[in-house]
């Protein structure tokens, strides 16, 4: 054999062996990474820190296995850890938002609000439509004492996800805000959203909206002033009649008003399809992982519209996947303001939660579907 020969096969057989090396090595990072996501789902958090851990002992700069790592921590109330590896993040990359939170978060707990503000004015300064980082600084406010800038911040977290107001109505760190024509309009917002679901007794609402009775029928009544909301009375049964409260017709047309009977959804003689509505989700998660590995925006923005439509996955993902659904809301905004380079910088970081969606959605699946 000519030593030229000789010399390329074992060009080959290093470059073989590297590449096998490299596979490997991601294989067992990805293996270790989804570990640590199904312990944190069953809140093994102890188990999830080592998986994740295991991970950063190979690949100390690791950013989303460190995020991952605090948030365990984190919960774990291990807040000086917590600290410590969100301040690892920020070293590698100071705008990680993610961070920022996350590290404003552990200053909460600690009850240092004037540091925890900081964190999430960071936080908002890489990403300002970061919908929880408004929402955290509105409480932060609060807990300041500083009302007008806290129901301006508290607005902006709604107007990216209206969820956040249904939460400050129960929020005790609101406490301060309460009484301001701000925060009241706010709770109109959460009654508006509870009759748009359909549910039109004073029963269903305080249930719905976590709202006190007294609170409900204020807002109710000031929706009515207004000629939002309109009150009628049905019979319950023989004896009683009750108020029901609806939409006008041209807000329920604006807002997309549910059907529901008088103390919540109707149900249906035929059952819904959770298990197909699982697999369509997981067919929709394919599609967005092959079209941002092409790094193919308008594919990624069609594939990202599949799990916001309401006639298609949207409906599942909000009863299911929530705090998902936002994201990926959030991620279809980015890329049709940044384009393929929100993609490129981003790629790793959608993948990974597409992977993570796939793992809640697999794990679904197993429950719902019926063992022999």
């Amino acid at each position: 054999m000519k030593k030229d020969e000789v010399e390329k096969k074992a060009e080959t057989s290093v470059k073989t062996r590297e590449e096998t090396s490299l596979t490997d090595a991601d294989y067992q990072r990805n293996r270790l990474f989804k570990k640590g996501i199904l312990y944190m789902a069953d809140e093994k958090l102890e188990e999830a820190s080592r998986s994740f851990e295991m991970i950063l002992r190979t690949n100390p700069n690791d950013v989303d296995a460190m995020l991952k790592l605090g948030y365990s921590r984190f919960h774990l109330e291990d807040y000086s850890e917590a600290m410590r590896v969100y301040d690892r993040v920020l070293d590698i990359d100071v705008t990680n938002s993610e961070a920022w939170n996350l590290k404003s978060l552990v200053n909460y707990e600690k009850k240092n609000y004037a540091k925890a503000l900081d964190c999430a004015e960071k936080a908002l300064d890489s990403d300002p439509t970061y919908g929880m980082a408004w929402y955290n600084k509105a409480c932060y406010l609060s807990m300041l004492n500083q009302v007008p800038d806290a129901i301006d911040s508290l607005k902006r977290s709604i107007e990216i996800d209206v969820k956040n107001a249904r939460k400050a109505v129960k929020d005790k760190d609101f406490v301060n805000v309460r009484a301001e024509e701000g925060f009241k309009n706010i709770i109109e917002v959460v009654v508006l959203e509870s009759l748009r679901q359909g549910y039109h007794t004073i029963g269903s609402i305080v249930w719905t909206t976590f709202l006190s009775k007294e609170d409900a029928l204020k807002s109710l009544n000031e929706l009515i002033l207004k000629g939002l909301v309109v009150k009628n009375q049905k019979r319950q049964d023989l004896r009683a009649m009750i108020d029901v409260y609806d939409l006008i017709p041209e807000i329920a047309k604006k807002l997309g008003q549910k059907k529901r009977g008088l103390l919540g959804p109707k149900t249906s003689k035929k059952l819904a399809a959770p298990v197909k509505n699982l697999k369509e989700i997981g067919m929709a998660i394919q599609a967005a992982k092959s079209s941002i590995e092409q790094e193919d925006v308008d594919k990624a923005i069609e594939s990202f519209e599949t799990f916001i439509d309401p006639t298609k996955c949207g409906e599942q993902m909000i009863e299911e996947f929530l705090e998902e659904h936002r994201e990926i809301r959030l991620y279809k905004i980015r890329l049709n303001d940044k384009g393929k380079d929100f993609v490129i910088d981003n790629k790793r970081k959608m993948l990974e939660f597409f992977e993570n969606l796939e793992i809640k959605v697999t794990k679904k699946l197993r429950t719902s579907v019926p063992q022999n």
